[in-house]
């Protein structure tokens, strides 16, 4: 005869027999799972990034400058794992696109000047009709970000430390703008970001365009009438999960969002910080 208690010691015998099965599977699973996303991680990371194309009006830009065309690169992070090939791909990528100017938004490199100066030498051979405009990210602050802004002026940027520059054609006139990192507060008064002074002197009635690291910054700038604000910093997250812990650092992760009443458009970067991953947010120009 069968009792209960036989009955509950044969389901607890297959129990554990279909618990050791699943077991020795589990790992196979994980291992299918997990090298075919490192491997294209890798490749989304190291390879040449998307171009993105986002039309914004702009509110009073004369005829002269509509269709004004940037580039905006941030985030290279030109380092450890990231050399002067890759610079390279950067350039010629974006000289295809002739851009009408290049907005430089940070982090463009990870280590001093006098470490990656060979990899970032390429960074002169961008091209843009009115200029190539930089500004600094956190990442330049932990290698040196004055030493960083004097290498950028001699690769040809104009570098905006608190600071405007003003493109005119056929009448129409736009302000591009920029401010230092959040962060350079931490390292130097002189690097704390200040938008009163960089649009000091800025005609009046003329579209602005800011360029800010991070897509914060934005709550500082609501008194500046800023038509755009171009920021960086998130990495669209980089690799899943982390944008939800981004997410916690910054009002928004990537794309155009108004923030405090601020257009802005953050971007997911044009390299990649750390292991040379990106799992589901790739980069772009």
């Amino acid at each position: 005869t069968t009792t209960a208690s036989d009955l509950l010691l044969w389901g607890a015998a297959h129990a554990s027999t279909g618990a050791s099965s699943l077991g020795s599977v589990q790992p196979w699973v994980v291992l299918g799972l997990t090298v075919p996303a490192l491997v294209y991680g890798f490749r989304v990371a190291r390879g040449t990034p998307a171009i993105v194309r986002i039309t914004v009006p702009i509110k009073g830009l004369g005829k002269g400058l509509d269709g004004y065309r940037i580039v905006q690169l941030t985030d290279i992070h030109i380092g450890d794992t990231l050399g002067g090939e890759f610079t390279a791909k950067i350039v010629a990528a974006t000289n295809a696109l002739k851009p009408d100017a290049i907005a430089l938004t940070g982090d463009a490199i990870e280590g001093s000047v006098k470490k990656v100066r060979d990899d970032t030498v390429g960074f002169a051979q961008l091209e843009a009709r009115d200029g190539k405009f930089y500004v600094t990210g956190n990442h330049e602050y932990y290698h040196g970000g004055s030493a960083w802004e004097a290498e950028f002026a001699r690769l040809g940027f104009t570098v905006l430390h608190n600071a405007h520059h003003v493109v005119a054609r056929d009448g129409a006139q736009l302000v591009i703008a920029g401010v230092t990192d959040l962060d350079g507060a931490r390292f130097s008064e002189h690097h704390r970001p200040d938008a009163d002074a960089a649009f000091a002197g800025a005609p009046a009635g003329v579209p602005r365009i800011l360029l800010a690291h991070q897509p914060r910054f934005a709550r500082h700038v609501q008194k500046h009438d800023v038509s755009l604000q171009l920021s960086g910093h998130t990495h669209g997250g980089q690799i899943f999960p982390f944008m939800f812990f981004v997410r916690l650092q910054q009002p928004v992760i990537a794309g155009f969002k108004r923030l405090w009443g601020v257009p802005v458009y953050t971007s997911r970067g044009t390299g990649y910080w750390g292991p040379p991953f990106r799992i589901g947010p790739s980069s772009e120009i």
